[in-house]
């Protein structure tokens, strides 16, 4: 088996708990300078962008000298950069660490934070926030979780080490239960096992059971049930068998009891402002369990969080969470 070559580390530090970009230059083009491609790569951003770019010393080599404008073009050659990062609302709620050892760290994320950067969040992320206040720069998340969705995340603190976390949740070796409230229907009998086939595509919003195999499994189980809107809340354990995006969402619309909150389901809802931090989704990642793939020891945690839907239904309604 071939081995692959390791990568060169990053010659510049993080900022702001985030990598510099690293760009490895193709095998064959009709460059003649590294300026040329780079020019052509970010061509979004502008050649004169790029021209301010080379003359600040903002491109770097695996030497961490700056790359001159009219460096020759060397395929296979490394350079990194650090982007410019959008300006960010801070999400408001703290991110509580429940366990960290020297292989792992557990988070307890509140909603609206993402876990990992991705699109316009990038600084106010899990991932970027833990390697901040934890000063443990090869922070990595093992998996993710919802941004709209609040509750415990696995994170890893070796790179070396994280395939094989990765691996647990690859593997369904992780037990997960998430907690929801949703609408009571007094005629849905639960508990009952949820099975379909939900396709998620790449540009589009929400997820969708199509006909076919199922590739999709959740438990569902009625917890307790309290006088509210309609027929009242339902406090509801979901227990997902596999990993499908927005897989529980997904399900709990299919029963009729879509969870409060949610802006895709049953129906696609106008964005909202950013830093409108109101009305989270009603979903929690309760527990998270595991045998730990390095060390053996048996791991199960607990979120300490509650849904605001279920201990103060009226302030969550009018936003005042």
């Amino acid at each position: 088996m071939r081995r692959r070559t390791p990568l060169p580390p990053s010659p510049l530090p993080q900022r702001d708990g985030i990598d510099a970009v690293r760009v490895r230059l193709p095998a064959d083009g009709p460059w003649s300078t590294v300026r040329e491609h780079l020019t052509e790569r970010l061509a979004r951003a502008g050649a004169g962008v790029v021209d301010g770019m080379f003359d600040a010393g903002l491109f770097v080599g695996a030497d961490g000298r700056a790359v001159p404008h009219d460096a020759p073009y060397e395929p296979g050659m490394f350079v990194w950069y650090h982007r410019d990062l959008p300006a960010e609302v801070p999400v408001p709620f703290p991110l509580e660490v429940v366990y960290r050892d020297e292989h792992i760290v557990v988070a307890d994320k509140p909603h609206f934070l993402a876990t990992t950067p991705r699109g316009g969040h990038v600084t106010e992320t899990a991932l970027a926030r833990l390697r901040r206040e934890l000063g443990v720069p090869a922070l990595g998340a093992a998996h993710r979780l919802d941004r709209l969705t609040a509750g415990l995340v696995l994170f890893t603190v070796r790179p070396e080490e994280r395939g094989a976390y990765q691996g647990l949740f690859r593997d369904r070796l992780v037990r997960k239960e998430y907690e929801a409230v949703a609408p009571y229907d007094p005629e849905l009998v639960l508990p009952r096992t949820v099975r379909s086939r939900i396709l998620k595509e790449r540009g589009v919003l929400a997820a969708q059971e199509i006909e076919g195999e199922p590739n999709a499994v959740s438990r569902v189980e009625l917890i307790e049930r309290r006088p509210g809107p309609g027929l009242g809340l339902g406090r509801y354990r979901l227990v997902p068998g596999t990993g499908q995006t927005h897989q529980l969402r997904v399900h709990m619309t299919a029963l009729g009891v879509p969870i409060l909150g949610d802006p895709l389901y049953p129906e696609v809802t106008a964005p909202v402002p950013a830093g409108d931090f109101r009305r989270p989704l009603q979903l929690l990642a309760r527990e998270l369990g595991f045998t730990d793939p390095v060390t053996g020891r048996e791991h199960r945690f607990r979120s300490g969080r509650s849904l605001a839907a279920w201990t103060a239904y009226e302030d969550w309604a009018a936003g005042r969470q």
